[in-house]
Formats: C-alpha cells, structure tokens, sequence
C-alpha cells in the first residue's frame, strides 16, 4: 500500500465531509454503499462542527488488508475531528481499492460513533 496515496485519499474525503461536499463524496464512491442523503443525515445528527484534523493525523490511520482480493482491498478506520471536541468518537469507515489513479477507488462503509 502506498501511504502518501493512502493520506491523499482519506485527506480528500474528510475534507469533503467537513465542507459538507456530500455530492462529490457520492461520485467518488458512485453511492456504493451511502448515498449524499445518508451521508449529509451522520454529519448533521452528530452534535459537534467537523473540522479538519491535525496533518499529522494523516499519519495515524488504521488499515488492514483485506485477504484474497483482487485488485488489492483495504478496510480503513480514521477518527473525525470536530470544533468541540478535538478528536471525536466519530468514526469514517471506508473499504479502499487499488487503481492507477491519483486517489484509490473508495466505499464509503460507514460514519458512525464508536
């Protein structure tokens, strides 16, 4: 797995979920697994402002591989940070796919508190 796109692609996606971007979180994932509606619904119940966490935080993603696919698959959790909180017990569940592009192929599996 390549790290530097692995950073790129979750820093895309929260940075879309903080700008409450949900339209472009959908097309990147084509609604796989949550559509805008479902998306906006977990950000907007959650009781705090997301922001934008630290940059170093992008170094503490936790990944494993998902054994036996192919192209290469991924289960990633990443902690959401909000105004109020700081790290929050919000969480982005996400299902990542190798490709040739500049982001990996993403499914948005979840937003949920943990």
């Amino acid at each position: 797995m390549d790290g530097n796109k692995l950073s790129r692609t979750v820093q895309q996606i929260v940075a879309w979920l903080v700008k409450g971007e949900f339209d472009c979180l959908e097309r990147l994932s084509s609604g796989t697994r949550l559509n805008t509606q479902e998306l906006e619904q977990a950000v907007v119940d959650y009781p705090a402002t997301l922001v934008m966490p630290p940059e170093s935080w992008f170094q503490n993603i936790d990944v494993i591989e998902i054994e036996g696919r192919a192209p290469r698959q991924w289960s990633v959790r990443f902690d959401l940070w909000t105004a109020e909180e700081g790290r929050s017990d919000l969480t982005l569940e996400l299902t990542l796919t190798e490709n040739n592009k500049e982001l990996y192929g993403v499914e948005i599996d979840n937003i949920h508190v943990l």
